[in-house]
Order: C-alpha cells, then sequence, then structure tokens
C-alpha cells in the first residue's frame, strides 16, 4: 500500500503541475493581452479566445484537485459537532453523493462535446471538442479522485500499512 501511495504522489503532483503551469499561463497572457490592448491598441481575437479557454481549463482542471486537498465548499457547523464516527459516515455520504454529480457532469460533458464539439470556434477557428473536452475529461479525472479519497476514508491507515 506505501507503493501504492508512493505512486498516487506522483501522479497527483504531476496533475497538480499541469494545473499551476496553466494558471501560470493563463495570468501571462492576460497581462500581456490587456498590455497591447491599452498600450498599443492591438488585440487578437485568437488570443482572447484562448484565454478564455485557459480559464475554463484551469477551472475544470482544478476539481479533482479540490477534492483530494479538501478544498471543496463544505458548510462544516454541525459537522464539526459530530463524534468520529458519525463524521466518517458524513464524509462517506458527503462523497458519494459528490460522485453521483460527477458522473452526471461526466456523462453530460461526453454528449455536449459530442452535439457542439463538430463547430469550429470563432477566434483560434478550431473544433470545439478541443475547448470543451475538458469538461468530460476532468469529470473522469475528478471521479478517480473521489474514488481515492472513499478509499482513504473507508480503509484507515493502519490496515492498509500491514497488507
Amino acid at each position: 500500500m506505501k507503493k501504492l501511495k508512493k505512486i498516487g504522489q506522483c501522479l497527483f503532483t504531476i496533475y497538480f503541475d499541469i494545473g499551476v503551469i496553466a494558471l501560470a499561463l493563463l495570468a501571462i497572457l492576460v497581462c500581456f493581452a490587456v498590455i497591447m490592448r491599452y498600450f498599443f491598441s492591438i488585440s487578437w481575437k485568437e488570443l482572447s479566445e484562448f484565454n478564455v479557454t485557459l480559464f475554463a481549463f484551469t477551472t475544470f482542471w482544478g476539481m479533482g484537485i479540490n477534492v483530494i486537498k479538501g478544498e471543496h465548499v463544505l458548510i462544516d457547523i454541525l459537522y464539526n459537532s459530530f463524534k468520529p464516527g458519525m463524521k466518517k459516515l458524513v464524509n462517506i455520504i458527503n462523497f458519494i453523493i459528490m460522485f453521483i454529480v460527477d458522473i452526471v457532469f461526466t456523462v453530460q460533458g461526453f454528449k455536449y462535446v459530442a452535439m457542439a464539439g463538430k463547430q469550429l470556434s470563432m477566434g483560434m477557428e478550431i473544433p470545439m471538442k478541443y475547448m470543451y473536452g475538458i469538461m468530460p475529461i476532468s469529470g473522469v479525472i475528478c471521479a478517480i479522485c473521489i474514488v481515492v479519497k472513499l478509499i482513504e476514508i473507508i480503509v484507515p491507515d493502519d490496515q492498509s500499512d500491514t497488507k
């Protein structure tokens, strides 16, 4: 189990780093676009559309990161008063609900890409499937992250290391 955790941590680091690089690229390109537009009156529709696409990418890409890091929205005023056994049960129910919502999102994402993916974008003039494809891809990655968290909750650390 320790080897599996090490592999998981390595995969998560790669996953997280892709998000960081995308976010840094987005910040640089937005600053560049603003400077070019306001100081030189130059703008590119392709760059504007790429920035919007990159913003959507970083938003959807972050779904799994938020699950693994525990940064998703949580109203915990009642939860904090529970005993540890009840907290574990509530966590399991919470992740099952998250998984169901994520599966619905992913299925609808695949349907949307299939429907609208053939159209060309107005700025970059590429098929929209490359822009919308992040939705189902991030949904699948997020589902994997939810399953990992469920396993972490259900299988205690002391039992997982002995097998």
